[in-house]
């Protein structure tokens, strides 16, 4: 594909002109949620396309979406409705993003629909890592047809980017631009802890300098803690650096929060911020900053900057505060600590660790090493072996019960429920 800096043109020029198209890949409860937030952005410039199986479900949350936006008075935009895409098929991918030439893409497909899959892995193995193959699972054909179509659109995948996207890069694969979610989720509870510990009202205005993997994500979201790993955090409020207590801080980041599907309002909202921040920079020409996993191939999780230099407009590490090696450094002990110990090569390498936990815990041996001609092979195992019998014992089924004993195969091939 060609470099991001060029396909930010095409995208700028697009902004410039009054007209850009996104296309939500995969239409389940993290596209509707972000279709909702664009529409009520009440850009007339935008034009939406939302891409999935089932024509009847995704015309009523379509509908849902845009009259109630109607009727705050946000709805500008455009929306189009193209269905009966398997994901599967690399063929049928490449003729819908030929047809609309999207400017962003944003991957919010699964391999096995409605299940957040820490609700399995967490309390068992305490590690999210395991489910990588499933998270690429799709996002491997959709770059496979953004590069044979040769797609100017920004790419962004939502399912763990910390590693997905290291992982495609590593095998010389096309591989997404940006990562939505995990990191991203944590910064916000950071400035509202920091927020109450320093008596800041107004929150928003607190600058956070942070990276940190998966892991560390969630540790610190449940826990309120880091398992004894320095992470490198800094604030800076009012022209100066607060003088933190990372200890405090993390702590205060332990907030209560749904497990359900209105989780993915948090990950709606990355996708959101991505599209939003690079419109934005182009329209006021003003840097911004994202928190991105796996961002430019790294694995875990980093600070990135969108906005002009060398009078180009470009996207980059933020290394103004933290170094790349230092931050790349904490990253590698967080994914380890989530069961990942190395992507290279073109494979995925599981801890030792995380092969005798799952053992353990679900009497299920998994291989050391995936290649990445193994993904799909290996998917489909941690659905037959591991997802399936879990639901079937604890109901958390994408329907509980009834829809936990639906054949591996099938679930593999539903995209949208």
């Amino acid at each position: 594909m060609k470099a991001l800096s060029k396909r930010l043109r095409v995208v700028e020029k697009h902004v410039l002109e009054n007209h850009y198209t996104v296309m939500i890949i995969g239409f389940g409860s993290v596209g509707t949620y972000l279709l909702d937030y664009l529409i009520s952005a009440c850009d007339p410039a935008l034009r939406v396309v939302v891409v999935g199986r089932n024509r009847d479900k995704m015309e009523k949350n379509v509908n849902i979406v845009r009259i109630a936006a109607l009727i705050r008075g946000r709805n500008q935009s455009v929306i189009d409705i193209v269905d009966d895409v398997d994901l599967n098929d690399i063929g049928v991918i490449k003729d819908v993003i030929n047809a609309y030439k999207p400017d962003f893409i944003v991957n919010s497909s699964r391999a096995y629909p409605g299940l957040k899959y820490g609700s399995i892995s967490w309390n068992n193995i305490r590690a999210y890592g395991i489910w990588t193959p499933l998270a690429i699972r799709f996002v491997k054909n959709i770059m496979s047809a953004c590069e044979a179509v040769d797609s100017d659109a920004i790419t962004i995948n939502t399912s763990y980017s910390d590693a997905v996207i290291s992982w495609l890069k590593s095998a010389g694969r096309a591989c997404p631009d940006f990562g939505s979610g995990n990191l991203n989720h944590l910064v916000p509870r950071i400035k509202y802890a920091i927020s109450e510990l320093y008596g800041i009202f107004d929150f928003w205005n607190i600058d956070i300098a942070f990276a940190a993997g998966h892991f560390h994500d969630v540790c610190i979201s449940k826990e309120g803690q880091t398992e004894d790993i320095e992470l490198p955090l800094k604030a800076f409020y009012d022209g100066g650096e607060v003088k933190l207590n990372k200890e405090a801080v993390f702590d205060k980041c332990k907030i209560s929060m749904p497990v359900d599907a209105q989780r993915n309002m948090m990950n709606a909202s990355s996708n959101f911020a991505i599209i939003n921040t690079i419109v934005e920079v182009i329209r006021t020409q003003k840097d911004g900053l994202l928190f991105i996993p796996g961002a430019f191939g790294n694995i875990g999780g980093y600070p990135v900057k969108v906005g002009y230099r060398n009078e180009r407009l470009d996207a980059w590490i933020d290394a103004s505060v933290f170094s790349v090696s230092e931050m790349n450094e904490v990253n590698n002990k967080s994914m380890y600590l989530d069961g990942i110990e190395a992507v290279k090569g073109g494979s995925l390498y599981y801890t030792d660790e995380l092969i005798e936990k799952v053992k353990k815990a679900f009497e299920v041996t998994l291989p050391k090493k995936v290649p990445f001609d193994e993904i799909d092979e290996v998917a489909k195992f941690l659905i037959d072996r591991i997802i399936v019998p879990q639901s079937i014992r604890g109901g958390i089924g994408r329907g509980g019960w009834q829809d936990a004993e639906i054949g591996a195969s099938e679930h593999l091939t539903a995209l949208m429920s």
